[in-house]
């Protein structure tokens, strides 16, 4: 038997009407899901997005004592220095320069609250941006030089408005920068990997 052909001409006015706003309607819903479905796409995080803010791995073995490496994690910079005997020791002359000696604010996680302001004494894991503006502070491990004084005992200097910290990244009293430098979150996958973005105690 074959198909029967609807010919909206024999159809009645009101009859007409409907199926030609069903129809519409039809093709209206279709063209709307077609324009919504990359919009609700675009909601969800690129996979670049999605490598930017993945934790890094970093293979700390060959960092020697008093050396520091950058690395980046989540488009900002990582310093990871292997501090010596020497530079732990300085820590504990400088808490009454520093301004927040006990690391009261929450710059770090709970595992960094500690004079080092780390899981290891001997490494530091700091984000690499001044706490007042943003720049990033330089690394000036030598002792008294003549531009930041006899009083010197190695850190980092931003030379963007001139703010301080010590090795630990605590900030010097009367510098610009307000707080003291970001510990990130971390953990040791082993002795020599550490892996910055994953918090030890979720791990």
């Amino acid at each position: 038997m074959a198909d029967a052909v609807v010919n909206i001409e024999d159809q009645p006015e009101a009859s007409r009407r409907k199926f030609l706003i069903g129809v519409t309607s039809a093709l209206g819903a279709v063209g709307a899901i077609g324009v919504a479905t990359p919009f609700v796409a675009s909601w969800n995080p690129s996979a670049k997005a999605k490598a930017a803010g993945a934790p890094v791995k970093i293979d700390i073995s060959k960092v020697r004592p008093g050396e520091q490496v950058r690395a980046e994690w989540r488009g900002k910079p990582v310093f990871i220095l292997h501090r010596t005997p020497e530079m732990l020791a300085g820590l504990a002359k400088l808490t009454p320069m520093v301004a927040d000696p006990n690391s009261e604010e929450p710059q770090q996680p709970v595992y960094a609250v500690n004079e080092a302001r780390s899981i290891k004494p001997e490494i530091a894991i700091i984000v690499g941006i001044c706490t007042h503006l943003g720049c990033s502070p330089q690394f000036r491990p030598e002792l008294a030089p003549a531009d930041l004084g006899d009083d010197w005992m190695g850190g980092y200097f931003c030379p963007c408005h001139g703010s301080k910290f010590d090795l630990a990244g605590r900030v010097y009293r009367g510098v610009p920068a307000p707080t003291n430098l970001i510990v990130p979150p971390h953990k040791y996958e082993s002795d020599s990997v550490v892996i910055i973005g994953v918090d030890e105690e979720i791990a």
